[in-house]
């Protein structure tokens, strides 16, 4: 079997690597564990997420420890967090900052500048999509370049950055959808759920006592960037990669062979669908102490990695067809 890959790489050295990284990520879900209770998947999702280097859409309703979830990944991982509320009145200056003009004992004045919460390693953004599109578009910059232009100066952003947004399916009012060039810039949209009863359960006991489990470190911001090249060095199968894209081009009403495809959507993923499933099945691999990833990775992610790239036809929301049965029906053309 073919493979895509750097070809100097010793494989030795490479399954090392991945092993002693292996070790690493399960100390890191444990320490998740300790603090997060029923939210495996979507743990493991958010952890694909930054091994890929990518930002992720957790969507849910209030309370199921969405913003938890940032804390505690700001603490096991050894980043930075910041947490933005958006509101409709919040302007791109709140997030980015903004220049000052100060004077000196001279009388010299000179304009200074304030840096924003945006200057972090892991942002939470809280209901993104209650903030103006000219809000949106400012973190849209941030969120491709991993900088920002203010007073025609570039200011880099700390390394890694990723913006963990949020967003509330229940209320619709006074809200801004996200455009469709923001949502291509998430790596991953997340459902958030609720948790079952069993965990439910633990949560409480382990919640409402006198003494409640804090999280802890497990890695570092620096480990984390060199897993996000050691995840690019890992070999990927020709099959894996022939299934990816016979995923997302089926998935374009354009080129689909698929009826439901033609019938049901207005527009189809790009090809940062395609770069997204490749480092995302690598992620996903490595999480599972696999050191390739498989057909059954480009299965498991692609709902996740399409549903916010893609979107019916108004016909179709007029049936009630839903982007899930889409989605489904590609994944039964791989066979």
């Amino acid at each position: 079997m073919s493979e895509v890959a750097e070809t100097t790489q010793d494989p030795a050295v490479l399954v090392a690597e991945v092993e002693a990284l292996g070790v690493r990520l399960s100390h890191v879900r444990e320490a998740i564990g300790r603090v997060i209770f029923g939210q495996d998947l979507v743990v493991e999702r958010v952890l694909i997420t930054l091994l890929s280097g990518g930002h992720v859409l957790l969507v849910g309703v209030p309370g199921l420890g969405k913003t938890k979830l940032v804390d505690t990944l700001g603490t096991v991982l050894g980043l930075d967090p910041r947490r933005v509320q958006f509101t409709p009145d919040l302007m791109p200056a709140d997030i980015l900052g903004s220049e000052v003009l100060e004077e000196d004992a001279h009388g010299h004045r000179a304009f200074r500048f304030i840096k924003g919460p945006i200057f972090c390693q892991l942002l939470m953004a809280d209901e993104i999509n209650r903030a103006s599109p000219r809000t949106q578009s400012a973190l849209l910059q941030a969120m491709q370049e991993h900088r920002v232009a203010i007073g025609g100066e570039i200011h880099a952003l700390p390394t890694p950055f990723h913006v963990l947004a949020t967003q509330n399916p229940i209320e619709q009012e006074g809200t801004y959808p996200l455009p469709e060039a923001q949502l291509d810039r998430f790596l991953l949209e997340i459902e958030v759920t609720y948790p079952d009863e069993a965990a439910e359960r633990a949560m409480l006991l382990a919640t409402t006592g006198a003494r409640e489990a804090k999280p802890i470190q497990a890695m570092t911001g620096a480990e984390l960037v060199t897993a996000q090249a050691l995840i690019r060095r890992i070999p990927v199968g020709e099959q894996v990669l022939e299934a990816i894209l016979k995923l997302v081009r089926g998935a374009r009403p354009e080129t689909t062979g698929l009826d439901t495809v033609r019938k049901h959507l207005a527009w189809g993923p790009g090809p940062r669908a395609a770069q997204a499933l490749m480092l995302a099945t690598r992620a996903r691999a490595l999480l599972d102490g696999r050191l390739a990833p498989s057909v059954d990775d480009v299965i498991a992610l692609a709902e996740p990695v399409l549903r916010h790239r893609m979107a019916l036809t108004f016909a179709a929301r007029a049936d009630g067809v839903r982007i899930g049965e889409v989605i489904e029906a590609l994944k039964d053309s791989l066979g």
